[in-house]
């Protein structure tokens, strides 16, 4: 499950980068589609889509996981604070919660990818804290805007308040799981399996019905983004007590 997160994280950074490109180009021809978390500027889209796909292909490969995670980790972090809060000041919008945490917890997923080996354990630690804020942030925005999201549940599912109300308090437990390093990878399967219903139930049949809507497509690119990196940390996640002991060995 690890290997698969990691190729479906990877291809969705790609996916991110390849549309980004191409409404940098569509921009160039006087028409402004959603680039997601840019400002609409064709020589920094053009630049920003191209480090996407060499990031998200350096995730591919073992040699340049690490590197590719870190320098990914911090492009993503830079979209969310440095190139949207500016546009998104209020704390309380629903779009401050979409599109200025999503990248970040993209970047957060990005630095935990290759394990706590594979990077400074402070780094490690900072991202969980990230990690564990937008989740919580993510579920209570679930009861912020109950009815708006209720009515994205397709109308063959039955009780579209309940399952709101229960991916809402599931987002914050996740987030509690993460900050606490209990249950942590239970936590990332369950909010990574939590991503893949949505991308199959919600995000993919829009796709899939032809529309040349590049803000649907970001939608997709994005909760593949956030299943494959939930699933990626399944395998490496350690909870707090596994933690302590691993530290208590290398001590003995």
């Amino acid at each position: 499950m690890g290997r698969f997160g990691r190729l479906l994280f990877s291809l969705a950074i790609i996916g991110i980068g390849v549309e980004t490109l191409i409404c940098s180009y569509l921009s160039d021809h006087k028409v402004v589609p959603v680039i997601p978390w840019l400002p609409a500027i064709p020589g920094l889209t053009y630049l920003v889509g191209a480090m996407f796909i060499l990031y998200g292909t350096g995730l591919l490969f073992q040699r340049t996981l690490v590197v590719s995670s870190i320098t990914l980790g911090a492009l993503m972090l830079l979209c969310g604070l440095a190139f949207d809060l500016p546009r998104r000041p209020n704390l309380m919008s629903a779009e401050w919660r979409t599109n200025v945490l999503e990248p970040i917890a993209i970047g957060s997923l990005a630095w935990l990818a290759p394990g706590l080996g594979g990077i400074p354990r402070w780094l490690h630690r900072a991202s969980r804290y990230l990690l564990a804020f937008a989740l919580i942030i993510f579920g209570t925005a679930h009861f912020q805007v109950l009815t708006f999201i209720a009515s994205m549940v397709p109308g063959w599912i039955p009780g579209h308040w309940f399952w709101t109300v229960f991916f809402g308090v599931a987002f914050i437990a996740a987030g509690v799981s993460f900050a606490t390093g209990f249950l942590q990878r239970w936590a990332a399967l369950g909010v990574g399996l939590m991503f893949a219903l949505w991308t199959l139930t919600i995000h993919l049949p829009p796709v899939l019905r032809a529309t040349q809507d590049p803000d649907k497509w970001s939608d997709v690119f994005i909760v593949l983004a956030l299943w494959g990196g939930f699933w990626t940390l399944a395998r490496d996640l350690r909870d707090t007590k596994d933690l302590s002991l691993g530290t208590d060995s290398n001590r003995a």
